[in-house]
């Protein structure tokens, strides 16, 4: 069960990478209007949902007891971020503030993963 948990820690960094990385590789079109929400920024905001569900469940599975109110909050957090996502996805273009409040929710859930505990 531990190699398990392990490739779906793997798993859900790989999908914040996604999320941080497309959203900054974007930046540099926001000047020429060109600025968009990838597949890439959407798909790894699902896989973090999926991982982190699976991840919460392994817990228990497990017999332990997760931080009821740490998940709470990054749920919360991940909510948010993907309702951004799904809110501006079909746009030409977004703006700064858009990838902005992406890339911040996504750098704030690493935050309270890191140093919550």
């Amino acid at each position: 069960m531990e190699i398990v948990k392990g490739i779906l820690v793997v798993l859900h960094l790989v999908g914040f990478g996604a999320v941080f990385g497309s959203t900054l590789a974007q930046l540099p079109a926001v000047k020429e209007a060109k600025a968009r929400i990838t597949p890439g920024i959407l798909h790894g905001a699902s896989l973090l949902f999926a991982t982190g569900l699976l991840l919460v469940a392994s817990i228990y599975m497990l017999g332990g007891e997760p931080n009821n109110a740490k998940i709470g909050v990054k749920t919360l957090v991940l909510i948010a971020m993907i309702v951004v996502i799904l809110v501006n996805r079909k746009k030409e273009s977004v703006s700064g503030g858009v990838l902005g409040a992406i890339a911040g929710l996504s750098l704030l859930n690493v935050v309270l993963a890191v140093l919550w505990r």
